[in-house]
């Protein structure tokens, strides 16, 4: 099947009672069992319910995956994944990943016993060398938040498999449409489903997707003992958008190439981060193993003062954390996304107090166009 019939269609059908054609929100806590020990198939909503297996079945198809297993957020979606392993596993991570990865990390998870290494996984060389045989995971971002560094995903998964470890990658930025870790080798792909693939700013999820049974097996458990699910309407909002996602990433990716053409060798922008400009460094690698190059762009204008104006002149890009949604959103990372990063590491990577992130919708692009370009008169 082609994508936009599996984002339709994939993983489910009309509903068997009444013939709905839409997956129904099974809004309920628990199940009427016909006898001790005898149930239908369901006993209790944080351990199963119908609209989200229909969700987590769809996801799992338009990712070319078996098995989805969804979260309460973006964020127990990586947390589940940190939680496969013990104290003392290391796990090697991008440098520049999601804020609330990083603190995760760093603030919880390593309090634990469990060990990171941040190292720039655009590179190798660098990867390899920081996996030891304490490592069980490599996790990366791409391209990553919010500097969209692209890190080549079948290289990542060979040196995985030839040191024994698992790779698991963050595709929350790029979607299936655009780009499955799977199919290039990772054992794992997760997404903050809050983003493109509900696209409509109006729920908060997370989900994993694996082609291994026992992975998923061990990532369902701590789904159903941790708890941390999504309630049923979240699930059919999110199910909701899959079946435009097809139209919206058209969308998002041809405002956002012509906007980063727009802003390209403008005289109030230092750096602009984006992966479709050929001058982008990993803009060969991105068209290899990618379809596309996606919505999200940062461009640094110099200083918090210029930022302050930026955000001041903008009327149609929202300034709001997020991204994904069919309108478009303006942040500013090291307040923001990326506020709970330490300073010293935030500047290290190149986050700094003038990069702007933009979240390109798919409004008119003229519109949008000039919306920056008054913004961007200092």
């Amino acid at each position: 099947m082609g994508f936009a019939t599996d984002a339709i269609h994939g993983g489910q059908s009309s509903e068997t009672r009444t013939g709905a054609v839409i997956p129904p929100i099974f809004q309920t806590s628990t199940y009427q069992q016909d006898g001790l020990g005898e149930h239908r198939g369901y006993e209790y909503a944080r351990t199963q319910n119908p609209t989200r297996e229909a969700y987590e079945r769809n996801v799992a198809v338009l990712e070319k995956g078996r098995h989805g297993v969804a979260f309460a957020s973006g964020m127990s979606a990586v947390t589940a994944v940190m939680h496969l392993f013990e104290a003392g596993d290391e796990i090697v991570i991008s440098d520049n990943v999601y804020g609330g990865t990083h603190r995760v990390a760093e603030t919880v998870l390593k309090h634990l016993g469990l060990r990171f290494t941040f190292v720039d996984t655009t590179r190798l060389d660098e990867v390899e060398r920081s996996v030891t045989d304490r490592t069980k995971l490599i996790f990366i971002e791409t391209p990553t938040n919010p500097l969209l560094k692209v890190t080549d995903i079948a290289g990542v998964a060979g040196i995985a498999k030839s040191k024994g470890t698992l790779l698991a990658v963050d595709n929350t930025f790029m979607s299936p449409y655009f780009q499955n870790p799977l199919v290039l080798g990772a054992d794992i792909v997760l997404h903050s489903t809050t983003k493109f693939l509900n696209g409509h700013s109006d729920m908060v999820g997370g989900i994993v997707v694996t082609n291994d049974a026992q992975l998923a097996g061990r990532l369902r458990f701590l789904q159903n003992a941790v708890g941390a699910v999504p309630g049923p309407f979240d699930c059919w909002l999110a199910l909701r958008g899959t079946k435009t996602l097809v139209v919206r990433m058209k969308q998002h990716e041809e405002n956002a190439r012509r906007i980063a053409s727009c802003l390209a060798g403008h005289e109030a922008i230092e750096r602009l981060h984006y992966p479709g400009l050929e001058q982008h460094p990993q803009h060969e690698l991105q068209k290899k193993q990618a379809r596309g190059f996606g919505g999200l762009m940062s461009f640094d204008v110099g200083s918090i003062d210029r930022v302050k104006v930026v955000f001041k002149k903008v009327r149609l890009f929202t300034l709001a954390e997020s991204l994904g949604g069919v309108e478009s959103l303006i942040s500013h990372p090291a307040t923001m996304t990326h506020a709970s990063v330490p300073r010293k590491h935030r500047e290290a990577i190149g986050v700094t107090d003038g990069l702007i992130r933009i979240s390109v919708g798919i409004e008119d692009v003229e519109d949008l166009e000039e919306d920056l370009m008054h913004a961007l008169v200092f």
